[in-house]
Order: structure tokens, then C-alpha cells, then sequence
């Protein structure tokens, strides 16, 4: 990689584990001096609490919010842009950043991510295709079709769940479950459960709603793939993490889950770092969604010995990968850590230095 003083990355509104590949990135394995930039809404959010710059961002939406985005890159000279938040408007408007010269490290198949982006069709997509199982499902519009659907599922021999088809992570997700004591439920923990009567009753308020998909309730074990890529989309390395008891998460070396990781790579040519999210039913692996950017729990991926975040940047900025020889099969748990905040008042506009080495 060429010499250079600092290279620039910089976070838009990302999840609180930013805080975790920002420091990957600063301590990373060949010594490459970067400085991390970070804006987000929240000034206090624990996504900048490891940049060296951050800015509150405002609240826009498409072009508007591209173009404050390109305007910051220009502003800082970012080497490269890991984007979080409106991944699809940004690659719609690639070329913004092309012409500055800022990497960006989004899928820029725009078709694909909008499809990725609205899991009904990605089902259909993926199930045609053959490269790995889809959990039984039917989308509906309204409390008709709602009942229809849970009736057809039920019959089939399914526990049911149903989710919004464009939420991100769990929002929306519901179970149906009319075993439900609502009593000791009452005195107990908050549930994503609910019967049958009580989803009917809410949907049937409205003549319509967005779509909801109603599907098979996949009950065996969870798993999310982190996958990094370089940017032409060839798959470097694959890890499954599998969701244990409680915190507890293992990386496991499970030859299904790394073929189908082989053969979502092959197809859809995702590039820098991807998650496939599935979970098993009768012993059959199920996609449950793909996210085409770095996962939520990667910090512990990142224990085989692979710096995914790292990588990312690595390979936007055209450099090669090399050979990855990842650790399998260890449990990793995590902790909580009280720390200071570095704060700015919500007036100010830039904070600088706010990180330092955040890693320990």
C-alpha cells in the first residue's frame, strides 16, 4: 500500500459497535496510520465515542441526505466511506463520491440491493436460484389475507412468526403464540409474543397496511455469516457465528454454512464485508436476510484472527487481501466496560482528537 501520513475513514450513522471497528481499524495488523471520522444525529451516540472527528449529522432523506454525505467527504478528504444508514440512496448516487475520489464501500449493483432491501423478493429470488432454502411464507396486505395465510401455515405443520418485508434486524419481528398466559406475561418480562386474536384484532383496524410477511417460525440454531470480500466480490473468508445461551456466541467451522457462504458470493458478488443471516428447521439451514455491510456482532467474529473492518478498508482502497487463516471453533462472550465519554455540547459542531487509542 502506498505511503501516505493518515488515511481518512469515515462512519455515517452507524449502530453502537462502530465504536468496535473504528478501534479495528486504528489497531490494525500492518501499522497503517488512520484517522477515524464519525457523525451521527446523537452526539453522545457510542458510535463516536472512537473517532478522532465528530459532527453531528442531520436528519435527511434521500439526495439531500447524499449530498451532505459527498459535501462531508469532500469537506475532510475521506479516503474511504464505510456507510450504514441509507446504503441504497448512496449507491444510487455512486457517482457523487467517484468524482471527489472518496472508496466507498457499498455494493453498487443497485438492483440487488434493492432487492436485498425487501425480503419478500429476495425470497423469491433465492428460491429460484437454489443456492440455499427459504423458510415457508405468503405476504399480505390486510387482516384478510393475514388470516388466510396463518391458517395455510398452521395447517402445514408451522409454528408462526411475521415481520415487516423492509425492517432492518428485529423491528416489526412478532411470534404467535396462543399458548400465551396474558396474566403471567403481565408480571413478567416484555415478549415479542402475541396470539393469534391479539394480531388479527390490531391488523383489522386498518382496510390496509405495508406489507407483512407471515412465515414458518425457524426454531433450531441461529447463525450469522460474516463474510469478507474484495471489491470485485471474491469471497476471502467466511465465519459462522452461532447464537448460544444467553451472550454466549461460537464461531464454528461448519462446512454447509461455509458452502452456502461459497455460493452467495459466486451469485451475487457482494464486495468488502457481508452477513448472511439463517437459522436452521428440521435441520435445514433457512436464509433469513442478508446484510450487504458489516454485522452487528463482527467485534466477535473478529476473534479468529481475521480484522474484518480492517480488511474492508484494505481491499476499497484496492490493496490486496492475501491469504486469511482464520481460528474456528472457539465461544466468545462479551461485558460491559464503564468509560468516560468524550462528549461535545450539542451546539458545537466538531469535536477533535475525541479517541485517541480506545483499545483496552
Amino acid at each position: 500500500m502506498k505511503s501516505k501520513k493518515e488515511y481518512r475513514v469515515y462512519f455515517n450513522r452507524w449502530f453502537s459497535v462502530a465504536y468496535h471497528y473504528m478501534n479495528s481499524i486504528r489497531n490494525n495488523e500492518d501499522g497503517l496510520p488512520f484517522k477515524l471520522y464519525g457523525t451521527h444525529p446523537d452526539s453522545r451516540h457510542m458510535a463516536l465515542q472512537a473517532a478522532d472527528y465528530a459532527t453531528t449529522e442531520p436528519v435527511l432523506q434521500g439526495l439531500d441526505y447524499v449530498q451532505w454525505l459527498a459535501d462531508f467527504c469532500k469537506e475532510h478528504e475521506i479516503d474511504v466511506f464505510i456507510p450504514r444508514l441509507r446504503m441504497l440512496d448512496i449507491a444510487r448516487n455512486i457517482e457523487l463520491f467517484d468524482a471527489i475520489g472518496t472508496k466507498v464501500t457499498v455494493c453498487r449493483d443497485v438492483e440487488l440491493l434493492e432487492k436485498i432491501s425487501i425480503k419478500d423478493k429476495f425470497y423469491e429470488e433465492v428460491r429460484e436460484s437454489g443456492i440455499m432454502e427459504v423458510p415457508a411464507y405468503e405476504v399480505v396486505t390486510d387482516a384478510a389475507g393475514f388470516k388466510l395465510a396463518y391458517e395455510r401455515l398452521i395447517a402445514e405443520g408451522h409454528r408462526v412468526c411475521f415481520k415487516p418485508t423492509d425492517s432492518e434486524g428485529g423491528l416489526g419481528f412478532r411470534i404467535v403464540n396462543d399458548q400465551r398466559d396474558a396474566l403471567r406475561d403481565l408480571f413478567g418480562y416484555v415478549t415479542n409474543e402475541m396470539t393469534f386474536e391479539e394480531a388479527y384484532s390490531i391488523l383489522s383496524q386498518a382496510e390496509s397496511f405495508p406489507s407483512l410477511m407471515v412465515m414458518e417460525l425457524l426454531e433450531g440454531p441461529e447463525y450469522s455469516i460474516d463474510c469478507i470480500a474484495d471489491g470485485e466480490g471474491n469471497l476471502h473468508a467466511a465465519i459462522p457465528r452461532r447464537k448460544a445461551d444467553g451472550r454466549l456466541r461460537v464461531l464454528e467451522h461448519n462446512e454447509e454454512l461455509l458452502a452456502i457462504a461459497q455460493r452467495v458470493a459466486a451469485t451475487y458478488r457482494i464486495p468488502y464485508n457481508f452477513n448472511i443471516q439463517m437459522r436452521y428447521s428440521g435441520g435445514v439451514p433457512k436464509l433469513l436476510e442478508i446484510n450487504p455491510r458489516m454485522s452487528g456482532g463482527l467485534h466477535a467474529t473478529s476473534l479468529t484472527g481475521i480484522n474484518f473492518p480492517y480488511l474492508g478498508v484494505k481491499a476499497a482502497l484496492g490493496e490486496p487481501i492475501g491469504e486469511l487463516k482464520p481460528e474456528y471453533n472457539m465461544m466468545t462472550s462479551h461485558i460491559e466496560l464503564a468509560m468516560r465519554m468524550a462528549t461535545f455540547e450539542p451546539e458545537c459542531e466538531r469535536v477533535t482528537s475525541l479517541a485517541g487509542d480506545r483499545s483496552h
